[in-house]
């Protein structure tokens, strides 16, 4: 039964999250919300314990699709990174600040870059492309982030500024166009770098939160070094160009794991 403890403890965390916000908000919906994302979570990671091959993928397009569908075109919030901005400049903790909070900015200290791997509905797309590794060797264009992190900040902070009314409506067709964008340069990028994960990789601006937590990350992929015969498989599956077998935090592209686990599957001999 050991196998099984870590889909336990994860679906254990997202129930104490989830009665916890519905007890201080005084809101079944947080009750609902992180109960379905732990249950879907879970569910994958059991699958994937019982090497199901889809496992990953069933997860994604439970929660990615609810997070974009549900949440974003049903109930109209932003979750994407302006509408972080907008509740947080409206002092109201709700939505998609509760959201990036609990997945994005202090969830990374326990499992890292896990939401890129099992929940972001960008990605839930990306990764149906033909291109499940990169075809060349990674570029240096990890700037370019940045640049559409300041863009999101500034495009909200004008709205605040300039006391533009009807922010609702503004921020829902914000999330509308905000995902057509996305979807069109991450497919674009793809089939232009050979590489599902080139906008994961360079333009999206939520990794400049992930990033920096993921590096204390607590759920981490290790490699046995007395297992380990240097085979190179591991890294020639890894869709974020991680070194897996090095160890330290400090090792290439560290911060970069999505846990998709496509290393471990793969390794001939179980040394990770």
């Amino acid at each position: 039964m050991k196998q099984y403890m870590l889909p336990a403890v994860l679906l254990s965390i997202f129930e104490i999250v989830a009665v916890t916000l519905c007890i201080t908000k005084d809101n079944l919906f947080y009750l609902f919300n992180f109960s379905y994302i732990g249950i879907s979570i879970s569910l994958g990671v059991f699958l994937f314990i019982r090497k199901y091959k889809y496992a990953r993928r069933i997860v994604q397009l439970l929660v990615g699709l609810y997070m974009l569908i549900y949440l974003g075109l049903i109930c109209r919030e932003n979750m994407q990174i302006e509408g972080f901005w907008y509740y947080l400049f409206s002092g109201v903790f709700e939505a998609a600040t509760i959201h990036y909070a609990v997945a994005k900015i202090f969830g990374p200290l326990l499992f890292g870059r896990g939401w890129c791997g099992y929940a972001c509905w960008t990605a839930m797309v990306l990764d149906f492309l033909p291109y499940k590794t990169s075809k060349e060797p990674r570029r240096n264009l990890e700037w370019i982030r940045y640049i559409t992190f300041s863009a999101s900040l500034v495009f909200v902070s004008a709205l605040f500024l300039y006391k533009v009314t009807n922010l609702e409506h503004i921020m829902f067709f914000a999330f509308i166009a905000g995902n057509i964008i996305y979807y069109g340069i991450g497919i674009g990028l793809a089939f232009a770098l050979k590489d599902n994960r080139a906008f994961c990789k360079y333009i999206c601006p939520v990794t400049v939160f992930l990033k920096p937590m993921s590096y204390f990350s607590l759920i981490r992929i290790k490699c046995d070094k007395e297992k380990c015969v240097s085979c190179g498989k591991c890294k020639q599956v890894c869709p974020m160009d991680v070194d897996i077998t090095d160890n330290s935090r400090k090792r290439k592209n560290g911060t970069e794991c999505i846990l998709c686990m496509e290393c471990v599957k793969n390794c001939p001999k179980g040394a990770l």
